[in-house]
């Protein structure tokens, strides 16, 4: 018997009477009903949202904006929740919103505080919080209910953070504008003053010589208040001294013309007095003439005698050596030759005396005769000089009339100089303190001068420096304005909204599911497969016992079992397919692909199935359960399978589950259909030859009857 006439022979075991057909046709729809009612339950569930019912709490208390108008963003954010139609939204009080989410009246409940739009605006105000959105869940109602509930506040809060961003960014942008138009008119102030500060630094300039030079004037001018002082000071003492002088000059005039008048009367005395003088001062020159030649002749006696008793005392004093040698030639000793020399030198005393005295007198008589000499020739030119000097007194005499009466004169004129010096003395006393003050006034000016030259000087230093520092400002300021933004409304508002809003999504999706349900179909119609082909094995035989007992081949026999659950895995995977694409609409990108890769799955599943049930009978459905499990939680159908716990990856990587649920999805979202062909139909079929080859040893060891064979100890 071939393994398909034992295919057959199975299905018309099964197919034998009203109720069988029934049963097999039930069989036939588990997979559509449970992929398709499972799909159509989940089809869309995020576009009836608006059904879920949600507590809002609006308690903000609003505020103002930049420009003092009201503003309660609190209320813009329940308004366009409200009309967004997100969820059922129920305005609430906070009370109310609390219990209706323990009560699960409502689903959960999204709270705006108080403060929502003054912690908004803090940022103004440089105290910088922020608003606070508050999302009260309660898992008890739903799970993913909360998560869904965490997005629609995240985009709740990306749209707020988005509004506020733009009106701080244009906020910012105007203040922009502000500044390039104050620092515009700070760089047009700025060349004022820098072309004030050149001016200013120009006037500077000449104050500072023109300080220099007054300095200098005034030094000079102190030089000549000291010398005045000096002068004055001089002139007053000048003039004290000349008062003085003067009166002593007048009294002295006065005494000048008594004594005129007493010398006029003297010299008319003397005048007649010297009338015989010339005569007498002959006869005086002939007798001192003859006194001076007697003189003469005296001093030459007295010469003559006095070189004699020169020669006499030479003489005496040679004969001491004489007598001394004579002594001792007569035989006297020394001693009394000493003795007699001192004897005749007591002896020649008084004649040395007198040669002294001689020599005394001859000089007394030489200058005797020099001055008789002298007298002599004085009284000589007296007597020639004597009628001059008569006649001098004469007109000395007649000078003393006149000299008295100049006398009285000077003494009047004297008299007024010694007022006038009176005058002057007084006058050049205040011009002396005058001429001090003058000085302390100088020295005070050279001072202020001096002082006024070092801040002319500073001055003109300063005034460069802020010459610079103006054009520093003007240019700088000048430079940073074109650095400045100043942009126009329109693009100030534009970039304000790119500011708010900077980043913006674009999707690529080189696959996309449409819809939720869309999106789990890989995965439930996968699975739907897998409880298909277990419950066909509810009423198949995995293998022909009488096909065993007539010896046939095992793998023959393995095939004739597998076959009717093949070909009946298959019509589920027609009308699961029917349901799904035709019914939910859910449309895979390759339609003939998707169905043919959803045959091969479901004949190796029912292999696999097949195997179990042939190899350990009630155990191996038992295990079937088990691997559906695994494979239902380590076959990525929800979420990533990187996202399972590590233990369960080997299973993920074995089992088929796994790498039917990723080619379904490249097949039917239109994914690049090479991995399909290179992974997941060679892990398929591989499984598949597996399961076969296994089913075959069963068959091959029930040849041999056993106990549990005949008897098993349990049946399901």
């Amino acid at each position: 018997m071939s393994a398909i006439r034992m295919a057959v022979s199975e299905l018309r075991r099964i197919t034998a009477g009203r109720l069988p057909v029934l049963a097999v046709l039930a069989l036939l729809l588990i997979p559509m009903l449970y992929a398709g009612f499972y799909l159509y339950a989940n089809g869309d569930p995020y576009s009836r949202l608006d059904k879920v019912p949600a507590a809002l709490v609006v308690e903000d208390t609003g505020g103002t904006d930049a420009d003092g108008n009201p503003q309660n963003v609190g209320e813009e954010v329940a308004r366009n929740l409200e009309e967004s139609g997100s969820f059922d939204f129920h305005r609430v009080s906070a009370a109310d919103a609390d219990r209706g989410v323990r009560d699960n009246d409502y689903t959960f409940a999204l709270t705006v505080p108080a403060d929502f739009t003054a912690a908004l605006r803090s940022s103004s105000d440089f105290t910088p919080r922020q608003a606070m959105l508050v999302l009260t869940t309660n898992d008890a109602n739903n799970y993913l209910a909360r998560t869904i509930a965490d997005t629609l506040t995240t985009r709740v809060r990306d749209s707020v953070a988005q509004q506020v961003g733009t009106e701080a960014a244009d906020t910012f942008l105007t203040g922009f504008s502000t500044i390039y138009t104050k620092t515009q008119e700070a760089a047009d102030g700025a060349g004022r003053l820098a072309d004030g500060a050149t001016r200013a630094h120009d006037g500077a300039a000449q104050l500072a010589s023109g300080s220099d030079d007054l300095a200098s004037g005034q030094r000079r001018l102190l030089g000549g208040a000291q010398q005045l002082a000096g002068g004055a000071g001089e002139l007053s003492s000048g003039a004290g001294t000349l008062a003085t002088g003067a009166g002593t000059a007048a009294a002295g005039a006065d005494r000048l013309g008594s004594g005129a008048g007493e010398l006029a009367t003297g010299l008319g005395t003397l005048r007649d007095a010297t009338a015989q003088l010339p005569r007498q001062s002959r006869e005086l020159a002939d007798g001192a003439r003859q006194v001076a030649d007697g003189n003469a002749q005296v001093a030459a006696a007295g010469d003559r005698v006095a070189q004699e008793s020169g020669r006499l005392a030479a003489q005496l004093d040679a004969a001491d050596g004489t007598i001394a040698a004579g002594l001792r030639e007569r035989g006297f000793t020394d001693e009394q030759v000493r003795q007699a020399l001192a004897v005749l030198a007591d002896a020649k005393q008084p004649l040395e005396q007198g040669n002294e005295r001689v020599q005394e007198v001859s000089g007394q008589l030489d200058r005797l005769g020099s001055g008789a000499g002298r007298v002599a020739d004085g009284a000589e030119r007296l007597a020639a000089s004597a009628p001059q000097l008569s006649s001098g007194i004469a007109s000395a005499a007649d000078g003393a009339g006149e000299l008295r009466d100049g006398a009285s004169e000077l003494s009047g004129g004297v008299r007024e100089l010694s007022d006038g010096a009176g005058r002057l003395s007084a006058g050049a006393t205040e011009l002396r303190t005058g001429a001090d003050t003058l000085v302390d006034g100088e020295r005070t000016a050279v001072d202020g001068s001096d002082r006024l030259s070092d801040g002319a000087h500073r001055l003109d230093t300063g005034t460069a420096e802020l010459a610079g520092g103006a054009g520093q400002l003007r240019d700088g300021l000048t430079s940073g304005l074109g650095q400045i933004p100043n942009p126009a409304p329109d693009v100030r508002d534009a970039t304000a909204q790119n500011i708010g809003d900077p980043v913006a999504t674009r999707d690529v999706a080189h696959s996309q599911a449409d819809t939720y349900g869309a999106g789990l179909a890989p995965f439930f119609m996968a699975l739907a497969t897998w409880i298909g082909g277990y419950v066909l094995f509810l009423l198949l035989q995995p293998l022909s016992r009488r096909a065993i007992a007539a010896g046939q081949s095992p793998l023959r026999v393995a095939l004739g079992g597998w076959l009717p659950a093949g070909l009946l895995g298959m019509l589920q995977v027609a009308g699961m397919y029917v349901i799904v694409v035709f019914g939910l609409g859910i449309a895979p990108v390759h339609p003939f692909a998707t169905f043919g890769f959803l045959c091969l799955v479901s004949l190796t599943f029912t292999a696999i199935v097949h195997a179990l049930n042939a190899w350990l009978g009630s155990v191996g459905q038992f295990i079937d359960l088990v691997l559906m499990v695994l494979q239902l939680v380590s076959a990525g159908g929800t979420f990533p399978w990187q996202t399972i716990p590590a233990p369960l990856y080997p299973v993920h990587h074995v089992m088929p589950m796994g790498y039917a649920v990723d080619a379904l999805r490249h097949l039917m979202y239109g994914g690049e259909p090479a991995g399909v062909i290179g992974t997941a139909v060679p892990v398929l079929l591989g499984w598949l030859l597996l399961a076969v080859a296994v089913a075959a040893l069963a068959a091959r060891r029930q040849r041999v009857w056993t106990p549990a064979a005949v008897k098993p100890e349990l049946v399901l």
